[in-house]
């Protein structure tokens, strides 16, 4: 009988290319995230002194109508922007995909919002919204138009509007990468069959895609969930809180509102939703993913 091969040695470069890696991820991330938690059953208010105080943070939090708004406004936000991001990017990617003129072009601005800082992006939007839209309006006598849209009620809506244009680039990418793992023979053979384009989408695009759906719609989902650099470029939570997100909460309150521990247990609970939210999703669209297949 032949001896039994023994498993290869790994090599030592692959572990030097590894545990540095594992050891800043941990100091840097678990570290600091585990002493969020800690922190979320004190009292501390970011300096000094600090006692236990159990679950009083989180039961705090259930009663504080700033917290619970921005959960709700949250929800509202990554919603809104999750369903409108896919749903435009994949339109975009099934028109980048076919047969069209100037198609890198047409890529190249696309992918641009992307390269482009999110405080950047917010801050050129901010005097877009402030400046020249309403002058815009006045040249054209549209009174809808006159007001600054980030000082109005509709505030959430402008920062909406900049989020899906600079989230568009991320998704399209994904959606157009998996549009161009389709084989074109199966295209053929649908043609030949008289499928049309509407037929065609549902019964063979999008199963072939699905998985490309998947990533993109957890990633946006966890995205928007944490939305922080829009809202703090463009309005600041404002106005008043109406477009306090959880992110912005917990900085503003943990940071500027000596709410350090109050605003660690907002922390936890946000990271808790997130988890959960993600892992439902993937085992919703898995199975989705499966039936389609």
């Amino acid at each position: 009988m032949k001896s039994r091969r023994k498993g290869k040695k790994i090599p030592l470069t692959y572990y030097l290319m590894v545990v540095p890696i594992g050891i800043l991820f941990f100091i840097f991330h678990t570290v600091p995230f585990l002493r969020g938690v800690f922190y979320s059953f004190t009292n501390w208010t970011g300096y000094g002194s600090w006692k236990f105080v159990g679950l009083k943070n989180y039961l705090y939090m259930f009663g504080n109508s700033n917290i619970t708004n921005a959960y709700w406004f949250t929800f509202k936000f990554a919603i809104f922007a999750t369903v409108l991001v896919n749903a435009i990017a994949l339109a975009i990617a099934i028109g980048l995909n076919g047969k069209i003129k100037f198609k890198n072009f047409l890529k190249a601005i696309y992918f641009l919002p992307y390269m482009l800082g999110t405080l950047i992006v917010g801050f050129v939007f901010k005097f877009i919204f402030s400046t020249l839209v309403p002058n815009f309006g006045h040249l054209i006598h549209l009174p809808m138009l006159y007001n600054n849209i980030l000082g109005t009620t509709h505030a959430w809506i402008g920062i909406l509007i900049v989020t899906i244009w600079q989230g568009l680039a991320f998704n399209t990418l994904i959606y157009l990468a998996g549009l161009q793992s389709v084989d074109p023979q199966i295209y053929e053979a649908a043609a030949l069959d008289g499928v049309g384009p509407w037929q065609k989408f549902r019964n063979i695009t999008f199963p072939l895609i699905a998985p490309f759906f998947t990533i993109n719609l957890v990633l946006s989902v966890k995205g928007y969930l944490m939305v922080f650099d829009q809202i703090m470029a463009m309005t600041n939570g404002g106005p008043g809180n109406s477009t306090t997100s959880i992110s912005v909460e917990i900085y503003t309150q943990g940071f500027q509102g000596s709410q350090f521990a109050i605003q660690s247990a907002n922390a936890v609970v946000l990271f808790i939703v997130v988890l959960v939210i993600s892992m439902i999703q993937l085992s919703i669209l898995n199975k989705r993913e499966e039936k389609l297949s």
